[in-house]
């Protein structure tokens, strides 16, 4: 009988990270921004990397209210003068002009949106290897696409025109100048094209911000915006979160696959929008993928065993990828 792979620790998952996913050198300054929830994980990856990088900083900031929220001015600045950026903050970082303007001066940047120690423990065991030959996959059979269209037997049939967007892999290997992304990761998403996708959602796996859904939560899209919100309590945050962030919040901006083997449903998106066998669609913002729509916040709403196709080839089968 084959024996149980031992589990890793905390300290050699923020390891695994740092050197083999951000590959952190001995000659570069690294920055851990994080805040109050998530001081332990970012006080983790703090005394790991001062064992690898020649200097290394921890900053920890309030907690900020939605994901996409920009950080303050002055670690914006500071974002710009480090080699790496690793945040484990409540909110994500990833959709803010602070992380754009310092990934376009070269700094690499592992965004970790509420990350729990569960997570990072168990997709930081996985094969990366593994995981980049399943994007590549999908990326490939992306190419030259023209429509999007997603069916579920719960009722989502959405198509959303994508021909010619950016298709952005996302593997968490972030090695490169100026490479940013989730850690951990495992997702091929792009913007779909304004103003153009229409059809009906329906999320029952999570919503960012709410966590796992008890009731699906169904959204009608008309010409690239959420128009109508129907569920229990749950739709009613969704919609008054986007509702406070103004028209620009409803629309759909973005569309993903998850490629991750490791992941689960969890409650937290940063690991449930990267499950093998999962789609998502977020609202809002979608500048960092190359997309317009200018919006403070970015909601991903995830949903379980779709039907996919990439223009009339189907793709996925009830959550089961035939590519």
């Amino acid at each position: 009988m084959p024996r149980k792979k031992k589990e890793i620790t905390l300290e050699e998952a923020a390891k695994v990270a740092l050197a083999e996913y951000l590959g952190v050198s001995s000659v570069e300054t690294l920055l851990i921004l994080s805040d109050y929830p998530l001081r332990e994980i970012g006080l983790t990856f703090f005394e790991v990397g001062k064992e690898i990088a020649h200097e290394a900083i921890y900053c920890e900031i309030k907690p900020r209210e939605v994901n996409g929220e920009e950080p303050p001015e002055p670690i914006a600045n500071l974002m710009q003068d480090v080699d790496v950026v690793v945040a484990p903050t409540s909110k994500s970082l990833t959709h803010t002009n602070a992380r754009r303007e310092a990934s376009k001066l070269g700094v690499r940047i592992a965004t970790m949106p509420s990350i729990t120690k569960d997570t990072m423990i168990r997709c930081l065991s996985a094969d990366p290897e593994k995981i980049l030959a399943t994007t590549e996959k999908v990326a490939k059979a992306l190419e030259g696409v023209s429509n999007i269209r997603v069916v579920t037997k719960l009722g989502t049939d959405i198509t959303m025109p994508v021909k010619g967007r950016q298709i952005i892999k996302s593997t968490g290997i972030l090695r490169n100048i100026g490479e940013y992304g989730n850690l951990p990761s495992g997702e091929v998403y792009l913007a779909p094209w304004e103003k153009k996708s229409n059809g009906v959602v329906v999320f029952d796996g999570s919503i960012a911000g709410i966590g796992m859904l008890s009731k699906p939560v169904k959204v009608t899209v008309e010409d690239g915006y959420g128009v109508d919100f129907e569920g229990d309590e749950e739709a009613k945050e969704l919609y008054n979160t986007l509702n406070k962030v103004g028209h620009e919040a409803y629309a759909i901006g973005e569309f993903g696959i998850g490629t991750n083997y490791k992941a689960q449903i969890t409650g937290n998106i940063l690991e449930d929008e990267k499950v093998l066998g999962t789609i998502h669609i977020a609202f809002g913002n979608n500048l960092s993928m190359g997309g317009k729509i200018k919006a403070k916040v970015h909601i991903d709403g995830i949903v379980l065993a779709p039907d996919v196709y990439f223009d009339d080839k189907l793709i996925m089968k009830e959550g089961k990828l035939l590519v």
